[in-house]
């Protein structure tokens, strides 16, 4: 049975190898959520003024929401106060920032059923990030913006961390996903033709939804099975997430079993230090690299990031 913490006092050592053995852990809301949460309402109700960002769905259509999300959502991914706020969440929960490299942090939404699950508002099907390239060594960091409800939460698969699921991770890779669907979400408004991996069997029935406060925390494994509940409520879900990975841990090749995940190329470029925003040294990616990676292929999600801060915060 999987374990999962509440608060939990642990050194980060610890937890780290916990969350690798399938474990999970929430946590409440910390000033530096509060402030991040704080930074997304703002984004959110300015974009979607005069109505609630909530239930926008009642006032625009489809493709107006896409249109809006398609400026808010980068625009938060490369806001200065992000790159400042997410080093000190880390570091209110034990974490060493010298060996922490993290992505950027993502707003998500999750509209009620049938308005809007595709492209940018993708409603994603039970999965693992570790069949999108991720390492095993990912740990993935979840805050919901707003309360949220176990009919628009997120659902987790606990009992197949340690069971293959037969999918076909096989036919993704993650430099042609940046090439040739990374700039198309918002054009999917109705369905989404992208080809993303997905299990072929038949899984669990029965997820499990944990409900953190706006601003708590959900921290799991990558290679968790977990999906997007499909929103049955009357209210958009609104949330943040990001991912992290540990350098010693990448040097040596720790983290949760590899079951089921046959994808090529890395995410490991994508993910930038801590302290100063470096990138992940090319020795380590490379351990985790593979002969598809070429130069007109390898996209450095985190480049702009670097940049901005640079060039004086631009977002």
């Amino acid at each position: 049975m999987t374990a999962v913490h509440f608060d939990a006092d642990m050194p980060d050592d610890e937890r780290r190898q916990r969350l690798y053995a399938g474990e999970i852990f929430i946590f409440s809301a910390s000033p530096g959520t509060r402030a991040l949460i704080a930074l997304a309402r703002r984004m959110l109700e300015e974009a979607f003024a005069p109505h609630d960002p909530r239930t926008i769905h009642e006032h625009k259509t489809p493709e107006e929401v896409a249109a809006i999300l398609s400026t808010l959502k980068p625009a938060f991914i490369h806001h200065p106060e992000c790159k400042k706020l997410l080093p000190e969440i880390m570091a209110e929960h034990g974490v060493d920032l010298d060996k922490l490299y993290f992505d950027v942090p993502r707003m998500r939404s999750a509209y009620p059923a049938r308005f809007l699950s595709s492209g940018i508002a993708y409603a994603f099907h039970p999965h693992r990030d570790t069949w999108y390239s991720a390492p095993q060594c990912q740990l993935n960091w979840w805050i919901p913006i707003y309360p949220v409800h176990p009919d628009n939460a997120m659902g987790f698969y606990p009992r197949h961390f340690e069971e293959a699921v037969l999918n076909s991770s096989s036919t993704y890779n993650y430099y042609e996903w940046n090439t040739n669907n990374r700039a198309t979400a918002a054009q999917n408004i109705k369905t989404d033709t992208r080809i993303q991996p997905k299990a072929l069997a038949p899984i669990d029935k029965v997820n499990l939804r944990y409900l953190p406060p706006a601003g708590g925390i959900i921290i799991f494994s990558g290679a968790q099975l977990h999906e997007t509940v499909e929103n049955s409520t009357g209210v958009a879900r609104y949330s943040i997430d990001f991912r992290t990975v540990n350098i010693d841990d990448a040097r040596a090749k720790q983290g949760a079993p590899n079951l089921d995940a046959s994808c090529t190329g890395t995410t490991m470029r994508d993910f930038l230090r801590a302290i100063d925003l470096a990138k992940l040294p090319e020795g380590v990616v490379q351990m985790y690299d593979d002969e598809t990676a070429s130069a007109e292929k390898v996209l450095y999600f985190g480049d702009r990031l670097v940049t901005e801060r640079a060039d004086g915060g631009r977002s």
